[in-house]
């Protein structure tokens, strides 16, 4: 068992279903079972998809003094993960809105509330036991990279949509950076020579390019080796939403356990395969066993 500290975003997630993009203006919808609210956010997918994985987990976040907040710690406290470094520090909890089709294509409007200028106080004691360092590409995180570097822990962290290799807001993270994982989405260029500029800037350890139903691309710097990876399909999908969530989550399990990044990212996608037959970004996640059942 692998004990990891995940600092980040919580946020209150609602997701619709839509007939597709661009959406027409009509006054109503019925769409019965088509919109769901549920728990989530970067930091709580991480968190629980992590500890379904068989690891010990800490989860370092700021919610608000309110009812969603009362819902975090009930459920973060159900699922056995240590909830005293999740501080009410916020005006409210942070809230988002996620449009779905059924091709998989989603909008996200993400409500930050008032997080990205609130500061968190992170000790040096939280850091004492952790295999590995979750970082999430939030504002109150980036003390946490320094620390943990200083301490040699491993550090992971997603930057998600990503165009630019000097993007200013998550130069930071990248650049601390063990395990490095974004998606393909906002990337216009050659995706290899991407995934090369990363690497040149910030001699990451391993970097993982999500690529949804195209399957995933992993680069490994120190070597110059890039690995492509098909995707594993899997029938009655529901929301693609929490995949990228999912597949860095498993990633890091893996990479813990000591497979080969190749065997651990060909695991983490069948976890994030199985993982989209739920609805909601922190829902379906299975076990090992259930991942070792399912991979060919």
């Amino acid at each position: 068992m692998s004990k990891v500290l995940v600092s980040g975003l919580l946020n209150y997630e609602t997701t619709a279903r839509i007939r597709g993009f661009p959406v027409e203006y009509y006054p109503i919808d019925y769409d019965f079972f088509g919109v769901n609210s549920s728990l989530s956010g970067v930091a709580f997918n991480i968190a629980k998809a992590m500890t379904v994985l068989g690891n010990d987990v800490s989860l370092a976040s700021l919610v608000g003094n309110d009812l969603v907040a009362d819902m975090f710690y009930a459920e973060l406290k159900r699922l056995g993960i240590e909830t005293g470094h999740v501080v009410r520090k916020l005006k409210d909890t942070p809230a988002s809105v996620v449009l779905y089709d059924e091709s998989g294509r989603r909008q996200i409007y993400c409500d930050l509330k008032d997080i990205q200028e609130t500061a968190y106080d992170f000790s040096g004691n939280m850091l004492d036991d952790a295999d590995a360092v979750v970082a999430c590409n939030i504002n109150f995180s980036r003390p946490l990279l320094d620390m943990a570097k200083k301490r040699n822990k491993l550090i992971a962290t997603d930057v998600h949509v990503l165009s630019n290799p000097d993007d200013d807001y998550n130069r930071d993270f990248m650049r601390y950076a063990d395990i490095l994982f974004l998606s393909d989405e906002g990337i216009s260029w050659d995706k290899k020579d991407f995934l090369r500029a990363l690497g040149d800037r910030y001699h990451n350890q391993v970097i993982v390019l999500g690529m949804g139903a195209k399957g995933a691309m992993l680069y490994m710097p120190h070597q110059n080796v890039i690995v492509e990876q098909p995707a594993c399909h899997v029938d009655n999908v529901k929301n693609t939403v929490g995949a990228g969530d999912a597949l860095f989550s498993a990633y890091l399990h893996y990479h813990l356990s000591g497979l080969t990044p190749v065997e651990a990212l060909r695991r983490a996608q069948m976890f994030a395969s199985l993982k989209i037959r739920s609805h909601g970004a922190a829902d379906g996640f299975v076990t090992p066993d259930e991942i070792e059942k399912n991979i060919h």
